[in-house]
């Protein structure tokens, strides 16, 4: 049994795409989206294993809501559904899975999952691309861009170079396990820093920290030996 997403702007398509998923006993729970930043929030907190999209959405549209979506921990195996027909040398580009025209067929959509089983989703990249609302629009933002990361809740806001807390509906313990193995370190409950973007550590005294960049950042004491270990190994200037 496999989640799946359909994301299209057009009401009645999009009931009618959920309405044939609904019929191959391989599909459990079906996500509906009627914009791509909303399939973009949807998928940053529960993953699938297909998404199919319509292309022409307002926003951000099909073609680059795939592209972000490659960039996803768990990316989908993505299916573009669309009545036009002109578009499906990008989309294979993006090495969609499979590519439907409108109105779809209950045969060929079952075609279309089973290609994207059989692809069992597409490769990740070696950067992962996070979503994040600004007011009405999404923006993306690379796991690569990122310097540290401060805890919020259950969310956790990324501080770039840009000098802007992104917020994303992540928990920071979340994040150390996905990204302990390129180069981020837990430096105190509520801080993830990159080791590499790290310019200046003080790991003596009553209150240890390092600083990325103007920003000083806390270092719990008892993490202060997994932080100076991690911080040669990672290349502090």
């Amino acid at each position: 049994m496999i989640d799946v997403l359909v994301a299209d702007d057009e009401q009645p398509a999009l009931d009618e795409l959920a309405h044939l998923l609904r019929g191959d006993d391989r599909v459990d729970a079906i996500l509906t989206a009627s914009t791509g930043a909303d399939a973009l929030r949807v998928l940053s907190e529960r993953a699938v294993a297909v998404a199919f999209l319509d292309i022409h959405m307002p926003g951000v549209n099909g073609l680059e809501l795939a592209r972000a979506l490659a960039g996803l921990a768990q990316p989908p195996a993505v299916v573009f559904v669309t009545a036009d027909d002109a578009r499906a040398v990008e989309a294979f580009d993006l090495r969609a899975a499979d590519y439907l025209l409108k109105p779809v067929r209950s045969d060929r959509l079952r075609r279309a999952i089973d290609r994207a089983l059989e692809l069992g989703g597409t490769e990740p990249d070696d950067d992962e691309v996070l979503p994040v609302t600004v007011g009405a629009k999404v923006r993306f933002i690379h796991r690569r861009d990122v310097r540290w990361v401060h805890a919020q809740g259950d969310y956790s806001r990324l501080h770039t170079d840009d000098g802007v807390g992104h917020l994303v509906r992540i928990p920071i313990s979340e994040l150390e396990q996905r990204w302990a193995d390129v180069g981020f370190v837990r430096v105190h409950r509520s801080y993830l820093v990159h080791a590499a973007s790290v310019t200046e550590a003080r790991l003596t005294g009553g209150e240890p920290s390092v600083s990325v960049g103007d920003v000083a950042v806390p270092v719990s004491r008892r993490l202060v030996p997994a932080v100076r270990e991690a911080l040669l190994a990672g290349g502090a200037r």
